[in-house]
């Protein structure tokens, strides 16, 4: 059986980074692969801040206590972070115990914002094992890789741009998720890679997994997003939009200032808690796309220097750039717009055949 590793954000506590790990690990597994999962050395951060990982978790905290929530709701958020690892882990089949450099047949570095190099997340850095440095695999590709909002300018600045282009020049085989990421690709090698969707959009969660139907609320809004994301003058419109229709605001993946109640559940559970929601409120890339696959009504907001590039072009890709929310008025009318899903179901499934196509392509050339 061929050996493939999938070096991607698995350890990062969100269910959108465990729901697109475990998602591309069982596509390779359907196409006859032993999969296991490969970690990188964390890198300093290109981005200097005064943050370092305490302070960063410091503020992270301070964030948690700063929002207009219960104290009960503030202590179950902190018992999922803490719990998170220990519950989700042995789900992907990983531990405590870090995976460096194993011997491969093939090596899949994705998907997630696996080339964000010039990012200030202390849990990532700037990573040379993050763009296949020191592999020890057989064949080297990527899958939906993204740059995040890393581009060709920050990648001068930072005087990093030879390094990269080195590094991309090694891969067999190039997949992107975005149009900002093929750019970077192109310019730096001159190579056009291929584009796929994110593994949420392309594994088949709703029909290949028993989704549990746990859920005993009725009536609710979920609002997913970092925690203390939300404004409070966001909050406060989305109040009064689920006042005015008798909603509760159920958070899901952090607390917010306009907390109801916050969910602690698995990431399975997430999704059966969007398909039983009455709407969707997000600002995340994944909230996005689990709405799209429990054919929700939704609005997204994508935030200016930290996701719109992204987002945007999500949004593009699925032809529904009608649900992004730009002027907050605008809510209750984009919140209800109806969205044609057997449409969106159609292109998704020629996604899903590409994606399968190129996976499968790439795994025959390692035999």
């Amino acid at each position: 059986m061929l050996k493939a590793g999938i070096m991607s954000m698995q350890r990062i506590l969100n269910y959108g980074s465990f729901l697109q790990a475990y998602g591309l690990k069982k596509i390779l597994e359907e196409l006859g692969c032993k999969v296991e999962f490969v970690d990188y050395h964390k890198g300093d951060c290109l981005v200097k801040s005064a943050d370092n990982g305490v302070i960063r978790d410091l503020g992270k905290v301070a964030e948690v206590f700063g929002c207009h929530a219960t104290i009960k709701d503030k202590l179950r958020f902190i018992k999922y972070k803490k719990n998170y690892a220990k519950n989700y882990y042995p789900v992907l089949d990983i531990n405590q115990n870090m995976n460096f450099t194993p011997e491969l047949d093939l090596l899949l570095i994705g998907s997630d914002e696996v080339f964000n190099c010039t990012q200030s997340n202390t849990n990532v850095g700037y990573s040379p094992e993050l763009f296949g440095a020191n592999n020890r695999a057989k064949r080297l590709i990527s899958y939906g890789a993204s740059f995040g909002n890393t581009t060709l300018v920050k990648l001068n600045s930072y005087g990093i741009k030879n390094e990269i282009s080195a590094w991309l020049n090694e891969f067999d085989a190039l997949s992107v998720r975005d149009v900002n990421s093929g750019k970077v690709v192109r310019d730096l090698i001159g190579i056009e890679p291929e584009y796929h969707l994110d593994p949420v959009l392309i594994y088949d969660f709703l029909r290949k997994e028993k989704i549990p139907d746990t859920v005993d609320e009725k009536g609710y809004i979920v609002l997913y997003g970092y925690t203390g994301r939300f404004s409070v003058d966001e909050c406060r419109a989305i109040q009064k939009y689920a006042k005015k229709n008798g909603l509760k605001i159920l958070c899901i993946g952090g607390i917010q200032h306009c907390c109801d109640r916050f969910v602690d559940c698995s990431p399975f559970e997430v999704i059966s808690y969007f398909k039983n929601a009455w709407a969707i409120i997000t600002d995340t890339f994944h909230g996005t796309i689990i709405s799209v696959i429990t054919h929700q009504r939704f609005i997204t907001i994508a935030r200016r220097n930290d996701n719109m590039e992204k987002l945007i072009d999500l949004m593009h890709r699925l032809n529904l750039k009608g649900q992004l929310l730009i002027n907050w008025d605008e809510l209750d009318n984009k919140i209800c717009n109806s969205i044609d899903y057997s449409k969106i179901d159609l292109l998704i499934k020629r996604e899903r055949q590409r994606s399968y196509d190129y996976l499968e392509r790439e795994i025959k050339l390692c035999i």
